[in-house]
């Protein structure tokens, strides 16, 4: 792999406004060294692959939102469904959430489905399509996310992949996102010194047969990050030269150094803080309305927190 090193000029605003002049190094994989995934290979992560057994394909047909919510939850999961829909999910007019889902497991599958179903028909915001929704599935479901937001939103300036158990401050995002680049663009909590774990043990294991590499290159959390529109058909194209691994985020961070794409971090303040905070901070109204997005609460977590930020944010 070739890397170029180039300039480029970095604007942070916060409590001022800093110039940052920096050396990036580009990680673009050259079209000529660029090999395609065999057929067999392409056909196990291709949306192509898999039908819909709930769809929306209309979400988009007399809109083109700001926003497009995706939430990657199982099928079992209505309680953190409808804790999004009673919170951030339906905070503002110009953002759309949906929901997406792969196959309850054999257990679950009679009654789950047809529960399923009825959701969907009440609210109008499950796509679900017919693959086993597993963690080992997660990187086939960004890329069914991908390729439905690039089909059915073409439109829409951003998404935003993110968990059901985050709070998001929709607030906050609606308003950078007015000044944020609308093409080429991916934010988040970045990930610069990622390596795969080699123990067989690990929820996170990656075999050297799988991954050859001792590096990720750089990549966003998968709690929750934020890309212009364009990017959603730009990685779903990107898929079809790198291999499949279990895990979404990397996975998605493969895609951008094929397509030369460095993922960049939300900060502001004097300190440039990290606005995508990736830990469970201890609910402070205040903090978390200087923050995009807090990680890890239960339903009735969101439930209780949105209530009073919803309320009293604007006093901060």
């Amino acid at each position: 792999m070739r890397a170029a090193l180039r300039w480029k000029l970095v604007k942070f605003v916060g409590a001022g406004t800093l110039l940052v002049l920096a050396a990036a190094v580009s990680l673009r994989t050259p079209a000529e060294e660029l090999s395609p995934l065999s057929a067999e290979e392409h056909r196990l992560l291709s949306p192509l692959t898999y039908r819909y057994l709930l769809n929306q394909p209309d979400a988009c047909r007399d809109r083109s939102p700001l926003l497009v919510l995706l939430v990657p939850v199982a099928p079992q999961d209505s309680a953190a469904r409808g804790a999004v829909r009673r919170t951030w999910g339906s905070a503002e007019r110009d953002v759309l959430t949906l929901f997406f889902s792969g196959l309850p497991g054999a257990q679950l599958q009679p009654s789950l489905q047809g529960a399923l179903q009825e959701e969907s028909r009440l609210h109008a915001d499950i796509i679900q399509m017919d693959f086993l929704d597993s963690y080992q599935n997660l990187t086939i479901k960004t890329m069914m996310m991908m390729k439905w937001f690039s089909t059915f939103c073409p439109h829409a300036a951003f998404g935003m992949k993110v968990d059901a158990d985050v709070f998001v401050n929709v607030f906050l995002l609606l308003e950078r996102l007015q000044r944020s680049p609308r093409r080429g663009f991916i934010t988040g909590s970045v990930i610069y010194d990622g390596q795969p774990r080699r123990d067989p043990n690990s929820k996170w294991f990656l075999s050297e047969e799988r991954y050859r590499d001792h590096t990720f290159p750089p990549y966003v959390s998968g709690a929750g990050y934020v890309f212009s529109g364009d990017m959603a058909g730009r990685i779903s194209w990107a898929s079809r030269f790198v291999r499949m691994i279990p895990l979404e985020d990397v996975y998605v961070g493969l895609c951008l150094r094929v397509l030369d794409v460095r993922p960049v971090y939300s900060r502001s303040g004097m300190f440039l803080r990290n606005l995508f905070e990736i830990r469970t901070l201890k609910y402070d109204r205040c903090t978390f309305a200087r923050l995009l997005i807090v990680n890890r609460y239960r339903p009735a977590e969101l439930l209780q927190m949105w209530k009073d930020f919803s309320e009293s944010r604007a006093g901060c």
